[in-house]
């Protein structure tokens, strides 16, 4: 169960990250990456980012250039909630997938 305060640290996780990739993702032309879910663990050390990544054919290679980068990206979100949170917590990439779920689940039942 989570609690109101991590839920509250969650939502501003996302939105804040959704602004930083956003803005990484100008340059790169025809690649959107937005941020799905955030979870936060319970003693808030821990913060697990869900991505979801268009075109999904090079979400593999963004998502690795992105964990490469998370030091520069939790640095950057630091410099965002400094006022909000005292400590960032440890950031965490994984690729949300549901969306290529839903689209297969399609496929298969126009069959």
């Amino acid at each position: 169960m989570e609690s109101t305060r991590q839920a509250k640290i969650s939502r501003l996780l996302q939105k804040e990250l959704s602004e930083i990739f956003r803005q990484q993702t100008v340059k790169t032309h025809g690649v959107i990456v937005s941020v799905s879910t955030v979870r936060v663990s319970p003693d808030l050390s821990v913060a697990k980012a869900y991505l979801s990544i268009f075109p999904s054919e090079k979400a593999q290679e963004i998502l690795t250039n992105i964990e490469a980068s998370a030091k520069t990206v939790r640095y950057e979100l630091a410099q965002k909630v400094r006022y909000q949170l005292r400590k960032v917590p440890e950031l965490q990439f994984y690729l949300d997938d549901s969306l290529d779920y839903i689209d297969n689940i399609d496929k298969l039942l126009d069959r």
